[in-house]
């Protein structure tokens, strides 16, 4: 009962009359919400770990001997498919262009159950992580950008320290923050899903160098049929687990090849898949007994897959990166766009959401809630500097694999993530005992209704 919220009320100073109310900055949710995000947490954990675990098997690799077996297997090519399609593809690309597309595939079902079921379908709710989203890409890119000037190459990789990857940030923070107030947990979250949103419009619009209609208008097909076929049959789906593999992936994959050949980086077809399938349980399902829909049990399936087998590969193929001993490390921390990556994650993140948030809490009516102190959001905005699958991505967009300033860009992002993840974790591992005792006396000194004292609506302590 430690992460009991405050009242959303403001009686101000002592014998002063009370003021009407206001809206918490960072609401509690729903305690379905809440266990949802909690069961989140615990499944990037081992993810998370397989993530770092691949791309230090391949930093390893890239930097020995065997060094160009490493770099033969990443550029393996073979064609699947026309050719008119375009998918003669590395290993490298095949990871990056196809398998990452079941990772955006749940980002598109977690934006779509936060818009319909989740803290996005409130506007007073989302307003904050949103903007705060916002703010933790555009200072960054700033940041970027004012140190990479002098060079319209380098300033190609804008973008990069912009994205934040979900499931690394989820990860630290389900190992250091068992006792975090839950609503910091939900703001990450929402947070992240908001930032990969924003990493996807920037993909699909700066990084898309010509369009082929014809594809792109064939795209629609699948996509329609696919949404068509979630709507009309979702407890069918949701109860045959063969279902979606036998019927809903080809779809998808017709889907994705289209889209790959129109041009546009492919991995927005699993956005735009996800974001197709119901969320709302169906009248089947409510009359059957269902407890979920069809969204969350696809999650459900396809997260050990994303989690356990796309992300851990693409990050392997991705990181590989020939540092050249500590002379080519020193070399690279001299180049700007190594500077602009790894300001713009470990100081520009932190500074773009707690700015942002503040800005929300100084000029609106939001505010901060009761249990959470802007050194928590200070910590969360660290967590948000972890910009490693997406921000890969986008350096290999930005300036081509075989570029030095990609190698540059991969030795930042690893660098600046392992930083954002330390910092983070040594605030916020200090806050989690903070709670933690919190909750422990809290515990001793509940009253008889099992509410802890020190959240009992008494506005002259606060």
């Amino acid at each position: 009962m430690a992460n009991k919220p405050g009242p959303e009320t403001t009686d101000g100073p002592p014998g002063a009359a009370p003021q009407e109310q206001t809206r918490p900055l960072i609401g509690w949710g729903s305690y379905s919400e809440s266990r949802r995000i909690g069961e989140i947490l615990r499944k990037e954990t081992v993810g998370g770990m397989m993530l770092v675990a691949a791309a230090a098997i391949a930093i390893i690799w890239a930097n020995t001997p065997a060094a160009d077996a490493y770099f033969a297997l990443r550029d393996f090519h073979f064609a699947v498919g026309p050719e008119s399609w375009h998918l003669d593809l590395s290993l490298g690309h095949w990871a990056s262009d196809g398998l990452l597309a079941i990772f955006f595939f749940l980002v598109g079902l977690e934006l779509k159950k936060e818009i319909v079921a989740g803290d996005l379908r409130t506007p007073s709710k989302a307003m904050v992580p949103v903007m705060a989203a916002v703010g933790g890409v555009v200072i960054p890119a700033g940041i970027y950008a004012l140190i990479n000037m002098g060079s319209p190459t380098a300033l190609h990789g804008w973008a990069i320290p912009t994205a934040t990857d979900i499931a690394f940030a989820v990860a630290v923070l389900a190992i250091i923050g068992s006792h975090l107030p839950s609503p910091l947990r939900i703001f990450l979250l929402t947070l992240a899903v908001v930032d990969d949103l924003i990493a996807i419009l920037i993909i699909a619009v700066f990084y898309t160098d010509e369009i082929n209609f014809l594809p792109l208008a064939l795209f629609v097909l699948p996509v329609l049929v696919y949404a068509v076929l979630t709507q009309k049959f979702r407890h069918f789906f949701g109860t045959r687990h063969w279902a979606p593999w036998v019927i809903l992936l080809p779809l998808g994959l017709v889907a994705w090849a289209f889209l790959h050949a129109s041009g546009i980086h492919a991995t927005i077809a699993g956005v735009v898949l996800g974001f197709v399938v119901p969320v709302i349980i169906s009248k089947e399902g409510q009359a059957k007994g269902a407890k979920h829909g069809l969204a969350e049990d696809l999650e459900h399936h396809l997260r050990p897959l994303s989690s356990g087998v796309a992300v851990p590969i693409f990050a392997f193929f991705s990181a590989g990166v020939a540092i050249g001993g500590a002379e080519g490390f020193a070399s690279a921390l001299t180049d700007p766009v190594t500077i602009g990556v790894v300001a713009g994650l470990v100081l520009g993140k932190p500074i773009g959401i707690l700015l942002t948030t503040w800005c929300m809490a100084k000029f609106t009516r939001a505010q901060l809630d009761a249990s959470i102190r802007w050194i928590d959001l200070f910590g969360v905005g660290l967590l948000a500097g972890i910009g490693f699958t997406v921000s890969l991505l986008v350096a290999e967009l930005s300036f081509g694999i075989e570029s030095e300033h990609n190698d540059h860009a991969k030795v930042a992002i690893l660098s600046a993530s392992i930083l954002a993840a330390l910092l983070a974790a040594a605030i916020l591992g200090v806050r989690n005992r903070h709670y933690k005792r919190i909750e422990e006396e809290a515990s001793v000194d509940a009253n008889a209704d099992g509410i802890p004292d020190v959240y009992e609506d008494d506005s002259n302590k606060r």
